[in-house]
């Protein structure tokens, strides 16, 4: 009598958890995209390593009256080699925002990639004084990154043109209706009218958070779909003291740039 063999129980085996490496509080046992901000989730993180941001500004004194390219590239933290390739976030390889010490110019750009992984781009900085660069990227096999610099420009103030709603009225609530620096500060941001918006580099909205020190800069995205004609973006301000907010938000094709002041308490 011929005695029927079982195959041995495979152990349980752990699965993989997902993780969307823009916001590594969103979770999946399963691949996907995140629900906050549509990127790919991945089976882990690596350890999070500071890379290094490399700025080369031609000229080497910028000035108001002249155009001034930047040309950046980005060094591994412990091999100290130039990273060749990065992953997109919100439908670029990088993002750029510059600010002048004053909070009153302000710009979100997106630098052209060139082969061996450099990037460049031109821009006229129309006020003297210093400005923080914020550089938004994701190099592959890393995590994703926010690396601020600094340069400063001289000569005479020149006309620009400040952050425009040309067809969107915005309007801010938050909750705590007085922000406590070092918890979480709900940030409702109404819009009139909600016809017609739509996501813009793969967000429905784009927030830059930055303190009157511009030491503080913090880049976020909605923490849900709109809801009514309501958007909803989630913020800690680390310190206490004055913070100035860039909402961007698209409609009809056109980018609404709205800049709110907003004054963080210290916990009692």
């Amino acid at each position: 009598m011929r005695r029927r063999q079982f195959l041995p129980l495979l152990a349980a085996q752990t699965l993989p958890d997902f993780t969307c490496p823009m916001d590594p509080d969103v979770h999946a046992k399963l691949p996907g995209r995140c629900p906050k901000c549509g990127m790919n989730l991945v089976p882990g993180l690596p350890d999070p390593l500071e890379y290094r941001l490399h700025v080369e500004v031609i000229p080497n004194a910028p000035k108001t009256t002249q155009t001034t390219a930047l040309r950046l590239h980005v060094t591994h933290p412990k091999t100290n080699k130039r990273i060749e390739k990065f992953e997109e976030i919100h439908e670029k390889l990088l993002h750029l925002f510059l600010i002048s010490e004053d909070r009153q110019y302000f710009a979100h750009e997106h630098p052209e990639p060139e082969p061996g992984g450099y990037f460049r781009f031109h821009t006229q900085l129309p006020l003297p004084g210093f400005y923080r660069l914020l550089t938004d990227f994701y190099p592959a096999s890393g995590t994703p990154q926010l690396i601020p610099a600094t340069l400063h420009v001289q000569g005479p103030p020149q006309h620009f043109e400040k952050p425009q709603t040309p067809n969107l009225k915005v309007t801010l609530r938050t909750d705590p209706a007085k922000p406590i620096a070092g918890l979480r500060t709900m940030l409702f941001f109404d819009l009139d009218p909600i016809d017609g918006v739509q996501p813009w580099l793969g967000a429905w909205g784009h927030l830059l958070s930055a303190s009157e020190d511009l030491l503080d800069l913090v880049h976020v995205h909605p923490a849900w779909d709109p809801y009514q004609n309501q958007i909803q973006f989630n913020v800690i301000f680390p310190r206490p003291g004055q913070y100035t907010l860039w909402a961007q938000f698209q409609r009809n094709g056109k980018v609404n740039t709205a800049r709110f002041e907003v004054t963080a308490a210290p916990l009692a």
